[in-house]
């Protein structure tokens, strides 16, 4: 459930060696940095070779939500763990293009092709 004070969850499920991180809410100026904290500490306790963020139940991010996944992408390169999106609203998917976020970060439609492309 998310929570009112931080309007956002993150919620997390293993598949195929793989950590998916739902991302359920909002994410703005007013909760980024839980956001950063949240994801910091769930990807540095995962033992695993890759992380999928799902963005399906996400309503907005902010820029500085988007400066904290690049942060969590560049810590999961450094341990040399993949780490992909999916699952992005077409609003979100557009600042993601946009943004040039999509060349540093892959980005995939569902959930399965995800999972299918950072086990590989």
């Amino acid at each position: 459930m998310t929570d009112p004070e931080t309007q956002f969850d993150l919620q997390t499920e293993e598949f195929e060696h793989t950590l998916v991180i739902n991302i359920v809410g909002r994410v703005d100026g007013m909760n980024t940095r839980e956001f950063q904290s949240g994801l910091e500490q769930t990807t540095r306790s995962y033992d695993g070779p890759a992380i999928v963020l799902d963005f399906e139940g996400l309503s907005y991010i902010s820029s500085a939500g988007l400066r904290a996944i690049l942060l969590i992408a560049e810590a999961m390169n450094r341990r040399s763990k993949k780490l992909a999106l999916c699952s992005l609203p077409s609003a979100i998917l557009e600042i993601i293009q946009t943004t040039g976020f999509d060349n540093i970060i892959d980005v995939y439609m569902s959930r399965s092709s995800a999972i299918e492309a950072v086990t590989r």
